[in-house]
């Protein structure tokens, strides 16, 4: 988090991470940046974005045993890269996701889903070391769902093969999302309590082979979307070369997710005291913004003068379609049928969805933009019923309305901001270890585009995990 934070450090097998490793040993992967643009935020947001698209050509920097695969990142905050699977190796390029712990890649055998013509697919016929599994599986992310079945094969990261290494071959990609996605799958890299299907994660075959020096892997993130590195993925330890100081380490509260408890949270310089006491929190670099209770973040949207994306389309709905509401409820309309008679949903009698759902083979995910007016007009709907049976005029009615707009969350978790007043944004600040790092306004707010094109874009969302697991704070890599 900002300066103070170059690096994320993990040990796996200690609840407390000693010294870093030293440079014998070290398997680097480096990261370069894409820019941020506004359709990638249209297209695909969550916490996890999936996404291949044309990648540049890698190539490998040799310095003693250290291995460098350049990588790139989403959204200017997910980063993925290249590994290869079976001898030959077949190239896939993958998010290193702390949040998950399997590995999976398009199969070859995937022949109804969209998305697997968009990316590389897996041949075991092509593969000398293949070894069938076949135990099928299926596995639920924000963004949308895959399904598959087990196989064995050796695994190339960097320089190293780990041998015999379980994933999965996905026959079924569920979600738009993966069409549209940077990157052909995931490696992950949290503890085998969350791996489905109990397989063995990559980074802990890694160390029981005796590939790497230590037991640690870190990641360096770069700010900067012009460099030419967008930070660097090391297995093995930490390159000292990425920061100054030393190294926070807190221990490992849950394993599973790389979870911890942190303290107190801070907007400018007054505690919030929701975390007085300890949150848990988890860090996930798989997600690409800092997700936290709903209360909370709306603290800080408040002071930041974010407005969510749902209020900007309530606001819209209202604008265009609010009169239009208004007469057709007056009307005798059933307040079920109003959005589809505007056009903004479809309804089947028992569940209204966006007008652009597309289907290919199977239902597919409707754009962001799309969903959100409708879920805005249903939501208006109701309002504007619940006024009329208060027989309120029209016009205290939608002051009414346009009030609740302006106090709705987003589902979504984005919330837009005035690029102008980035500067006299105060300063947000995360306790770990005891040690308080602060969060700049430039390194929290999410940016794309110059001059009246600009948009800008709060790097917290709000998202509420119920017990036993919440709530708790995703720590995603916005700075």
């Amino acid at each position: 988090m900002g300066n103070q934070i170059l690096w994320l450090v993990f040990c796996l097998w200690a609840l407390t991470c000693l010294l870093p490793a030293t440079s014998d040993g070290l398997v680097r992967i480096s990261l370069k940046k894409r820019p941020l643009d506004l359709d990638s935020i249209n297209a695909a947001r969550l916490a996890r974005q999936e996404g291949k698209s044309g990648v540049d050509a890698y190539s490998r920097f040799h310095n003693s045993d250290i291995d460098i695969v350049p990588l790139k990142n989403f959204l200017d905050a997910q980063y993925f890269g290249e590994i290869g699977i079976g001898s030959p190796p077949q190239k896939f390029t993958v998010i290193f996701d702390t949040g998950s712990s399997n590995l999976w890649i398009p199969s070859s055998k995937c022949y109804f889903s969209l998305a697997c013509y968009f990316h590389s697919r897996y041949k075991s016929s092509q593969s000398s070391t293949y070894t069938m599994n076949g135990t099928t599986c299926e596995i639920q992310y924000g963004s949308g769902s895959i399904a598959g079945f087990f196989s064995q094969d050796s695994v190339e990261v960097g320089n190293l093969v780990v041998r015999d290494q379980d994933f999965i071959e996905v026959t079924r990609e569920g979600s738009l999302t993966f069409v549209l996605a940077k990157f052909d799958g995931i490696l992950g890299l949290g503890f085998q309590e969350i791996s489905v299907g109990n397989a063995v994660p990559v980074w802990y075959n890694m160390m029981q082979q005796h590939l790497v020096g230590d037991d640690v892997f870190s990641f360096w993130l770069n700010k900067d979307p012009e460099a030419a590195d967008g930070g660097e993925i090391v297995f093995g330890g930490v390159d000292e070369k990425h920061y100054k100081g030393k190294h926070t380490y807190v221990p490992i509260t849950r394993k599973g997710y790389w979870q911890f408890s942190m303290g107190d949270f801070l907007i400018g310089d007054h505690s919030t005291g929701v975390c007085q006491w300890g949150c848990p929190a988890i860090v996930d670099s798989g997600t690409s913004l800092l997700a936290g209770p709903t209360a909370i973040v709306a603290e800080i949207n408040n002071a930041i003068g974010a407005e969510g994306i749902v209020s900007a389309e309530c606001e819209e709905v209202i604008t265009q379609y609010g009169e239009l509401i208004w007469d057709l409820l007056i009307s005798g309309i059933r307040p079920g049928q109003v959005c589809s008679q505007l056009g903004l949903c479809i309804c089947n009698g028992a569940q209204c969805v966006s007008t652009r759902i597309e289907s290919v083979v199977e239902k597919e995910e409707p754009s962001v933009g799309d969903d959100l007016l409708c879920t805005a007009c249903e939501m208006l709907v109701i309002w504007v019923q619940n006024q009329l049976k208060q027989k309120e005029t029209k016009e205290a009615a939608f002051n009414y309305v346009n009030k609740l707009c302006e106090s709705l969350p987003s589902p979504m978790g984005e919330s837009v901001i005035d690029c102008e007043s980035v500067l006299s944004m105060p300063n947000i600040t995360f306790t770990i270890g005891d040690k308080p790092f602060n969060l700049t306004p430039d390194q929290y707010i999410l940016k794309t585009g110059e001059g009246i094109a600009a948009v800008c874009i709060s790097g917290f969302m709000a998202f509420d995990i119920p017990p036993p697991r919440g709530p708790l704070w995703i720590l995603g890599d916005v700075s």
